[in-house]
């Protein structure tokens, strides 16, 4: 494969996405689905033909860490603090944290039931299954009232910090006591203080730079600074969201010596761009990440009936305990907040970074493949009726 052949298929694979999201505004069809299937047909493509290609899986993980920087950041970005925010912000977080929590109880006991495992595996490869992925819901919230939006934002974004967090604790510590909490705390409160240095070198810094290059060296400092702290097993994502809404919501700190000291008269330009180049950025990487992800997989397993129904319980369970916590907790309008709960790019990441000893057979790339392309389908429906309702409820105002 010549160079100019490999830039034309590059190329080719971002318009094709470019027009993807098109699609996705126009249809509600999130463009997750069409990334995913477009990856199995060059897979199938490529088997047909015999044409020879590298082992596309060892540059998922890669392309999903940077995706999922680089999104939780744009998403954080996007997010402009106030007082009367704090009970979003509450609500948000106890909602990811408890149907975290919830959803991975239940299916720990579906995994338990169809492998006979330990229950400590069973949780372990229950994880990557019960966190929302930020990079399908913030996109998909994208045309939705701004309180919905900002609420989808804040709850997956605390939904892929609090799972990487506890994903960390629980493959740390096969035996959980006393002083494996006591480590835990200690970790949080090292990585909160290194987030607060991080915010307030990084704002510093954009002050003082006088090259026209500094966007991309606030992203790869930032990504940095994730690489080093999740090397050590530290939830480096919390530095991500806090920098993202430390740099959006700086000016709005009256301390005279801080806006003497950070604040300069191209700050909010300068954050524009940064947000810009991100979102820019995100879906590159985002672009990639779904492209490979559906090219690495078997479409032959979706032949297997055990497969099928394996996924479609664990299906089952995201929909009923979020349906629950929805009609008892939070008692608000189920649509569309019942079906903005997709599975992807942090799913697929953290089932990567499991070791290989933890990992069941049974639990496998086939069965999250499925749940993935299933959250996405039915977020992609449960729009789609949103939309509609809509749609005639204005028709029905309109016509009074």
């Amino acid at each position: 494969m010549t160079t100019y052949t490999t830039l034309i298929i590059l190329s080719g694979l971002v318009i094709f996405s470019y027009l993807f999201d098109l699609i996705a505004g126009k249809t509600k069809i999130p463009s997750v689905i069409l990334l995913l299937l477009l990856g199995m047909g060059i897979r199938q493509a490529v088997d047909y033909w015999g044409i020879p290609m590298f082992n596309l899986k060892v540059i998922l993980p890669t392309l999903g860490t940077l995706g999922l920087i680089l999104i939780v950041f744009e998403g954080a970005l996007e997010l402009r603090y106030s007082s009367d925010k704090n009970v979003v912000i509450k609500k948000a977080f106890f909602s990811a944290l408890s149907i975290l929590l919830l959803s991975a109880v239940v299916i720990t006991f579906i995994i338990r039931y169809l492998t006979g495992q330990s229950f400590y595996l069973c949780f372990v490869n229950a994880i990557p299954y019960c966190v929302v992925s930020s990079a399908v819901a913030i996109p998909s919230a994208s045309n939705l009232h701004k309180a919905k939006k900002e609420f989808i934002i804040y709850e997956s974004s605390f939904s892929d910090i609090l799972t990487v967090v506890l994903f960390n604790f629980i493959v740390r510590n096969p035996h959980i006591d006393v002083v494996s909490f006591a480590k835990l705390g200690g970790e949080l409160t090292g990585i909160l203080l290194v987030a607060v240095i991080s915010c307030l070198l990084l704002l510093y810094l954009i002050g003082r730079l006088k090259h026209h290059i500094k966007s991309f060296l606030i992203i790869s400092l930032l990504i940095l600074v994730y690489s080093i702290g999740q090397s050590y097993h530290l939830s480096a994502l919390i530095i991500v969201l806090a920098l993202g809404l430390f740099l959006n919501n700086a000016n709005q700190i009256s301390f005279p010596w801080f806006r003497k000291l950070f604040i300069y008269p191209t700050f909010q330009h300068d954050i524009k761009q940064l947000f810009q180049l991100s979102a820019e950025s995100a879906f590159l990487m985002r672009t990639f990440f779904f492209i490979v992800f559906g090219y690495s997989m078997n479409v032959y397993q979706l032949q297997n009936p055990t497969l099928l129904l394996t996924g479609g319980a664990i299906l089952f369970s995201i929909y009923f305990v979020r349906f629950l916590y929805i009609k008892l907790v939070s008692k608000t309008a189920l649509m569309p907040e019942l079906v903005i709960i997709p599975r992807g790019l942090i799913s697929v990441l953290l089932y990567y970074n499991l070791p290989d000893n933890l990992k069941i057979p049974q639990v496998g790339t086939g069965l999250l493949f499925v749940v993935v392309l299933g959250t996405s389908i039915i977020l992609s429906l449960g729009l789609l009726v949103t939309r509609r309702q809509g749609a005639r409820k204005n028709q029905e105002f309109g016509d009074v």
